[in-house]
């Protein structure tokens, strides 16, 4: 009798595959905000190990290449927080907002695209970066090109 093979595993759901979709890169500078006791290990793990270095913390002064930013419902307003993160940037940088899946802190998708529009950003696209966090990568629009 033939047992058939399991499904695939979510591909998202790895860390580093999320991470590289995202399109973190070797020596990135990245700085943290919101970290807490919930946050993801391994995903932040994976984001280091695929940068090459330990991110920065919220003290951090220098330009970031990208920022994680960890976001529950509760934590204030997303739309000034998103704002401030703008202005860690440099240019052609992003943001990585992680929101909770599925529990009493997740934020709605509305208040997230309502928030990005009011920094500047524009949404590029929303993955699974582990069983409890989704990510959302956000950038800035592109400059014209100059003639």
């Amino acid at each position: 009798m033939n047992t058939p093979a399991p499904p695939p595993a979510d591909p998202g759901l790895n860390g580093s595959t999320a991470v590289q979709r995202l399109g973190f890169t070797r020596d990135q500078v990245v700085q943290e905000f919101g970290y807490d006791s919930d946050v993801d290990d391994e995903f932040r793990f994976a984001v280091e190990d695929l940068c090459g270095a330990e991110m920065e913390d919220e003290d951090y002064t220098g330009g970031a290449d990208a920022v994680l930013l960890w976001f529950r419902d509760g934590d204030g307003d997303l739309g000034d927080a998103l704002v401030d993160m703008v202005g860690v940037l440099d240019d052609g940088g992003f943001v990585v907002l992680l929101t909770p899946k599925a529990s009493a802190q997740e934020v709605d998708a509305s208040d997230i695209d309502e928030a990005a529009v009011t920094s500047g950003l524009h949404p590029a696209g929303t993955f699974t970066a582990s069983e409890h966090w989704r990510a959302h990568k956000l950038v800035a629009p592109k400059a014209p090109a100059k003639r």
